[in-house]
């Protein structure tokens, strides 16, 4: 039964194949932080030194938001849900310790269990870009913490004691609020529940990065869906494509925070304008077509009952793909 009503099935798979067989959805999003998230390795913000547009050749540094950072918390929503609505036990599938191999979570975002069995991500997600440049987009916040006698202590002491002042401060470099990072999200070979699922677990994700119960606070605002027979252009290129139309537009605000319907704006004529270059057969579900699509999924995701339509066709689909590919996997294994 088609949970969807505002568009034509042909883009989905009845069942979910085994072998890759050219259907792509692709969800066109642009991430806005809302707090001071981190994104970081070995403690320092990741960034990256690119060229600021596609015609602006200068270079600029931008933050970066690897692949990791974008797809394990929307992943972790996605368990959080299953859980909730009954479709997994706690005891049956713990996130990289023992996966269950046969729930939803599992079959679309993969799972590698050494010589148990492993299932390749579905889901394919790149390196986000800001469309600030760095220097703009971040700022320094010394670390320290109160104490009952009123004093203050960095981050990591014990505390200073009455008329001692410390001299040792803890810094980290946090994002600022309001930066955009555009990301499109892949999903390949999608029926769907698959798609509704991956859909409802990006616009339910809040948070992101480092610390996640502290901060890292981020919205996604999705301004799209591609479908396509192939893969469509990269984040690094939409989001310089972007820079591109806000420059000419004169919408880029050094220092001052971008305003939010500038930027949905440049990032709708940007994806628009490189789609029509591309070499692959797509279908785009952009401005009107796009919000017919997006009212329909949440009157699903507003209630229970249309929730756990969702979550039950996604794990009959699951159960069926292990029961009929993974088993063979395992049996085939366990001979060897």
């Amino acid at each position: 039964m088609a949970l969807l009503k505002s568009i034509d099935s042909k883009f989905f798979h009845s069942e979910i194949p085994y072998k890759p067989m050219g259907k792509y959805a692709h969800f066109l999003t642009v991430r806005v932080t809302e707090s001071y998230p981190l994104f970081q390795t070995d403690g320092e913000l990741n960034k990256a030194r690119v060229r600021a547009g596609v015609e602006d050749k200068n270079t600029i540094s931008r933050l970066s938001m690897f692949k990791r950072k974008q797809s394990t918390p929307e992943r972790l929503v996605g368990r959080e849900l299953l859980r909730t609505y009954g479709f997994v036990k706690p005891e049956e599938c713990e996130y990289n310790v023992e996966f269950g191999m046969d729930n939803p979570d599992c079959i679309i975002y993969g799972f590698a269990i050494g010589d148990s069995g492993s299932e390749k991500s579905k889901v394919v997600v790149d390196t986000a870009f800001s469309i600030t440049a760095f220097d703009e987009s971040h700022e320094t916040f010394t670390l320290n913490a109160p104490y009952e006698n009123g004093t203050m202590a960095s981050k990591g002491e014990k505390g200073s004691k009455p008329g001692e002042v410390t001299s040792r401060i803890n810094q980290q470099d946090h994002i600022r609020p309001q930066v955009f990072f555009p990301s499109i999200v892949t999903l390949k070979d999608p029926t769907e529940a698959s798609f509704l699922y991956v859909f409802n677990n990006i616009l339910r994700t809040r948070h992101y990065g480092a610390q996640t119960t502290r901060t890292g606070r981020v919205r996604n605002e999705l301004i799209g869906v591609v479908f396509a027979d192939g893969e469509i252009v990269s984040n690094l290129r939409w989001t310089q494509a972007i820079y591109d139309q806000m420059k000419t537009a004169g919408t880029l605000k050094a220092l001052d925070p971008l305003d939010e319907d500038d930027v949905a704006q440049a990032a709708k004529t940007a994806i628009k304008a490189l789609m029509s270059k591309e070499f692959i057969v797509h279908t785009d579900f952009i401005e009107d077509d796009f919000q017919s699509l997006l009212t329909d999924v949440k009157a699903l995701t507003a209630s229970e009952a249309g929730v756990r339509s969702i979550l039950n066709q996604a794990d009959q689909e699951a159960k069926a793909y292990a029961e009929k590919h993974i088993g063979k996997k395992k049996t085939a294994s366990a001979r060897s």
